[in-house]
């Protein structure tokens, strides 16, 4: 039906016939020639409609935004100072010679250009994966997994498809259930993950499998978490940590590399697990932040205030401070603001101290917890965090503010 997508038609091209066919993006009708911007999967193309064919034309003149068009038409250049250097087909034009419309639409819920809300583009999901940004999210998600089946496929990996309906397994979540029509009261349970059958993989002899697998766990909807997602799954026999470290960050690289054209560091940085919890408070840091935490457990348990005291005294528990660049500029209100925030992952609270005139002991710091903490408490909390007042660091920092929390 077509001989090439719009998005493909460029300046190699000019003076062929081509046919192309698509979506109407948007109708201009400028003095007697009628523009339209005909829109598929691969991009934009610009069609233009002459009076010089009048059944042509008064078929175009019937054209509306997302009419279902087939068009044959001579590409040409466009004229000199009209060409769109944000659009691949940007420098041509294709100068209409027969047009089919295949599909009218209806007035549209929604413009594709218009903010509207999940909900509504739930709805209309058709129309939603339309818009530019959804289509460009999908293709660059071909454009990954093509790359990762690419590497696998060349470091020896063998894709292979597992069970979808599957006895259950003991995992970190509930299980999705299908009722049997065949066997009356019993289920078939959708995976977690493969494990089972790639571990049965591993024992047959298939050393190197991979899958891009569907997987399906019944719990609750969080920012981390999905009832049914999808993973790149991987097993290996006779490689040990190390070896199928070298494969994935490789595989990572190539992918970076291939869809984004970034060069990421070989090997990669590696973080041990206690040296991310002790800096940062999680195993997944994030390393953009250059903030890290200063351990004051040690001088807590020797406090009289229990709030800290408690935490750093019991096996597990910890007191840490965080220094933040500027925090002396934050108002009692944002500070209540990230109090609140800490809340949400399970603390109770934050408490802050501002340091204004560090020579002058407590008396320069500003706070609701100095007078709960003796002066050796505080002296360690300066030296340890490398706090300083406004006065001593307005060039760097400015002012600062230590805050505190207990786990």
């Amino acid at each position: 039906m077509r001989t090439h997508y719009c998005g493909r038609v460029d300046q190699t091209l000019i003076g062929q016939v081509v046919t192309v066919a698509g979506w109407a993006q948007r109708r201009r009708d400028h003095g007697g020639v009628i523009f339209v911007d005909l829109r598929d999967r691969e991009g934009l193309l610009q069609i233009v409609f002459d009076p010089d064919k009048p059944q042509v034309f008064a078929l175009a003149e019937r054209v509306r935004n997302e009419f279902v068009l087939k068009v044959t038409g001579l590409v040409r250049a466009r004229p000199p100072g009209t060409a769109n250097a944000n659009l691949k087909s940007g420098q041509v034009e294709l100068l209409c010679q027969d047009l089919e419309i295949l599909n009218r639409s209806e007035p549209l819920p929604f413009q594709l250009d218009e903010t509207v809300t999940e909900e509504v583009r739930l709805r209309y999901r058709y129309l939603d994966l339309r818009r530019e940004e959804m289509r460009d999210r999908l293709m660059l998600r071909h454009r990954i997994t093509r790359a990762m089946r690419e590497y696998l496929d060349n470091a020896g990996f063998v894709d292979i498809e597992t069970p979808i309906l599957t006895k259950a397994t003991p995992e970190g979540a509930r299980d999705y259930l299908v009722p049997s029509r065949t066997q009356a009261g019993k289920f078939f349970a959708l995976p977690q993950s493969p494990q089972i059958y790639k571990q049965l993989l591993m024992v047959s002899g298939f050393d190197r499998y991979y899958q891009i697998a569907r997987c399906f766990r019944d719990e609750d909807l969080r920012a981390d978490r999905q009832p049914e997602f999808t993973q790149l799954d991987i097993e290996t026999s006779f490689l040990n940590e190390q070896e199928i470290r070298v494969i994935m960050e490789d595989m990572v690289r190539t992918v970076w590399k291939q869809i984004l054209d970034v060069d990421l560091p070989s090997p990669f940085p590696v973080m041990r697990f206690a040296d991310a919890m002790r800096d940062y408070g999680s195993d997944k840091p994030d390393l953009r932040v250059p903030l890290k935490l200063t351990e004051l457990s040690d001088v807590m348990r020797k406090v009289d205030f229990k709030v800290f005291a408690g935490p750093a005294g019991t096996p597990g528990g910890r007191v840490a401070g965080l220094l933040i660049p500027r925090g002396g500029e934050l108002t009692r209100g944002e500070i209540d603001g990230y109090a609140e925030f800490t809340k949400i992952y399970g603390a109770k609270g934050l408490a802050y101290i501002k340091f204004n005139e560090i020579a002058k002991g407590r008396e320069g710091m500003q706070s609701p917890i100095v007078k709960n903490l003796s002066d050796e408490a505080l002296a360690a909390i300066v030296e340890r965090s490398g706090a300083r007042p406004s006065a001593e660091c307005a060039s760097a920092h400015g002012p600062t503010i230590c805050i505190m929390h207990s786990t």
